[in-house]
This record gives structure tokens, sequence and C-alpha cells, in this order.
């Protein structure tokens, strides 16, 4: 009988529950590395857990040199076989953890595809996959290139944030360099990328051993880029089953992944649909189930939990046979906004295909499952309405992640 893998789960932020439960169920010795101010407010699952290490941070930021020497000590009596990073922001530092004590999995260049805006989309480029034009603002001349070539707006964005974080739409040459020499050192950090009206699309997938073995196609209904920057409210449902928005994502998606080299894991990949031609571009994708609680909207529509599958196929680690449960197509939508109450009161929204409320402060989510397409999106549309006369507040755009 094989012995029980031991396996290191990296969370700055809380999430992530239904991982480590699901890693403890099949069998491994599970460890969390965390961050010291979670200390007392995080609700990990510790039944789930057998060991917890709390690292030093400044707004989750950990000190990269600090992480390598303590799981390196925690290594010196603990076999670490999976190295598992919870969240956008630990990607990096779970790929170097991997690389300097030679544990399996995505080392620090495959990382940079799914983690670096600016290496994903010169990868998909090269393999044919169609992207915004794009260019890297290091070099004084390719950026004036860029400036005269492609016509404005373009939106100026950071290589290594996750979502809309960070990201500046730019009018004119002269707001770009105005804006270049505001970020200094840092402008090499950056990319300046066409800005293409459309509507944006994601998929989350499985893939075990280079197999795409599962995806959802879903489309959101603003732009998040707008709902960040202009307020607004976060909605997004799955794409109608066997339409051809569903066929063309799901075939565009087919060929970013591998082009990208993800060999297991899930993901969660944006496209964007031209309002103009209706052209299908890749946007971006990350090696992590997609956040704002996109897992959930996937698992109300299909039954699968994103964050279980996902610690199934790292402890079977290529190991073992992996596959995906049956599965149902249901259709779900997403609605999740700011509130101007600290605890919004939402019992007197009930209709039968309400199937989650959230539980946050400040903040109202509401999650709609149905078999028909045309009823999540009618449900979406007036439930919109309604939380944006009874409880929308807005916040100025963030430039740091936060909790």
């Amino acid at each position: 009988m094989q012995e029980p893998i031991t396996l290191l789960a990296l969370a700055s932020y809380e999430k992530g529950h239904d991982f480590l439960r699901e890693a403890k169920r099949q069998g491994a010795r599970v460890l969390l590395l965390t961050s010291h101010s979670l200390q007392h407010e995080a609700q990990w699952p510790r039944e789930s857990i057998d060991e917890i290490f709390y690292m030093p941070d400044h707004n989750k930021q950990w000190d990269s040199a600090q992480v390598l020497a303590a799981v390196s000590y925690v290594a010196r009596r603990e076999h670490i076989q999976r190295i598992v990073p919870l969240d956008d922001f630990d990607l990096e530092t779970a790929a170097k953890l991997r690389e300097h004590l030679r544990v399996p999995g995505m080392g620090e260049t495959t990382t940079r595809y799914f983690r670096d805006k600016l290496a994903m989309r010169m990868r998909a480029h090269e393999a044919g996959i169609a992207v915004p034009d794009f260019v890297g603002v290091l070099n004084d001349n390719a950026a004036n290139d860029f400036l005269e070539r492609v016509p404005a707006p373009w939106l100026l964005k950071p290589r290594s944030m996750a979502g809309a974080i960070g990201i500046r739409k730019i009018h004119s040459k002269e707001e770009f360099w105005s804006w270049s020499d505001t970020l200094g050192d840092e402008r090499s950090h950056y990319l300046l990328e066409q800005f293409v009206p459309g509507d944006i699309c994601h998929v989350d997938s499985i893939v075990y051993e280079n197999e795409l073995l599962f995806a959802c196609a879903s489309a959101y209904g603003r732009p998040p880029l707008e709902v960040s920057h202009e307020g607004g409210i976060f909605t997004t449902r799955s794409v109608e089953y066997g339409s051809a928005l569903e066929q063309v994502l799901l075939e565009a998606n087919a060929r970013v992944l591998p082009a990208l080299g993800l060999l297991r894991g899930v993901s969660h990949t944006e496209f964007i649909r031209a309002h103009d031609t209706g052209r299908i571009y890749f946007l971006e994708t990350a090696a992590r189930v997609g956040g704002a609680h996109v897992a959930d909207m996937v698992a109300a529509g299909t039954g699968i939990n994103l964050w279980e599958e996902w610690a199934k196929l790292e402890v079977a680690g290529g190991k073992a046979p992996y596959s995906v449960p049956q599965h149902r197509m249901e259709h779900a939508g997403l609605l999740v906004s700011l509130a101007r109450q600290e605890w919004p009161d939402t019992s007197h929204f009930n209709e039968p295909e309400l199937v989650w409320r959230m539980q946050k402060r400040y903040h109202v989510g509401l999650l709609f499952q149905s078999p028909s397409h045309e009823r999540v999106s009618q449900l979406l549309a007036d439930y919109t309405l309604r939380v944006r006369d009874e409880f929308h507040a807005s916040a100025p755009p963030k430039d740091r992640p936060t909790d």
C-alpha cells in the first residue's frame, strides 16, 4: 500500500477550505503555510490540517527568502511531496520552493505563463492564438512604435497582479509617458495592450496529465475592469450549452492550456469576444480556481467542486488514475456587490432558484441555479436592479490586493 503523501498548501489569503478538506479525505498529510495576520481571524478547517505554520507578512506579502528558509527548515523533518498555492499571489512562491526542494510540479519558467501577463501573451501569440495587440513597455522605441501603430485607448497592465487590480486605461501618448515617469523603475513590470471593446468570458477547467477533462464556459455581465473602475455590480453566468459561443470558447481554451504547458491542475482562463468582429481573443489565464465565488457558480451548475477535484488530482500526482465525476448540465448565475449596510438583510429575496447567499460584512452575494439559461439570465437582470436600489455601494479601484 502506498504511503500517504505530505502536501504543503500555501495561502497568503484565507481560501481553499474545500481543497484542504478533500486533500485530507484523500489520505494526505496536510500542512498549511499562511500569513501571520490571519492567525486569529481565519476560520481554517483545522480538523483537516495536520500542522499550520505562520509567516510574517505585510498586507499578506511574504519575503521570499524567509519563506524559502522556513519551508527548508520544516523539510528537515517533513518529507514534502506536493506544494500547492491556493491563490494567484502564491504561485511564484510555490514554484521557487518546488525548484529548491526538487518537489514535482510546475517550475518557475512554466509558472510565468500562468502568472506574468506579458509572458502568457507572448507564448499564446507564438502558438498562433489571437491576443489583443500588446507590447512590454521597458524599451522606449518599442513603446513608441506601439503608440504610433495601435489606436488609443490602451490598457496599462501590471504583469503580475490578478484580475483588474492596478489596470489603467490610457487615452493618449502624453498620458502614457506621464504614467511611465510615475512608474520609474517599476515600468518593466508593466505591459501596454490594445483596448478591445467586447464581452468578457471565462472558462474554468480541470487538466490531468495534459488531458483536458472538464471545461465550463461562462460570461460576465459587465467587464470586471468596468466594475472595478466605474463601480457597479459583478455578475457572471454559464454560457448556454450547445451554443456557438460555448463551442468557440471551449475550442479556444483547448488550444491555450496545452500551449502554456499546464500538465495537471485547475485553471481559470479569460477571453474577450470583440463587439465589432465577434472574434475571440485570449486575455489571460491562471493555474488556480477562479476567485469571486466563481467556483461556487460552477458547482451550482455542474455539481463539480473545483477545489475538491484539484485536491484529488494533486494527491494522485500522475501516479494514480484520476477522472472527473459525472456531472449535470444546468445553468447558474452569480451576483456580488459591495453594500451600504454592514450586514445586508436579503431574506425577502425568495426565488426558488436562489441557492446561496453571501454572509460577509458590507457585501451582497446571490447565486441562482436553473435548467433554463433564459431563467438565470432574467433573474440576474432583475436582481441586479434590486440590489442596486436596496444595497449597492462602490469603492475606489484597488492598486494592491486586499482581503
